[in-house]
């Protein structure tokens, strides 16, 4: 069975940081499908100070 993982990127940079490990294709999707998972949607003063020290950014997901 394939498991996923979910990788935060950021619009300016070719960074990116992985964030969870070992996921279903169904978790990785419901992970992604929150709108606390992109700086362009979320309203949470935690994401939006990622947003303030990173610029733009969004979470997806990756086969492992």
């Amino acid at each position: 069975m394939a498991t996923y993982k979910i990788v935060r990127r950021y619009k300016h940079s070719y960074r990116k940081r992985t964030l969870e490990t070992g996921l279903t294709l169904e978790e990785a999707q419901a992970h992604c499908g929150n709108p606390e998972t992109s700086s362009h949607t979320c309203i949470t003063s935690t994401a939006q100070r990622i947003t303030q020290r990173n610029g733009a950014w969004f979470d997806g997901y990756e086969k492992e």
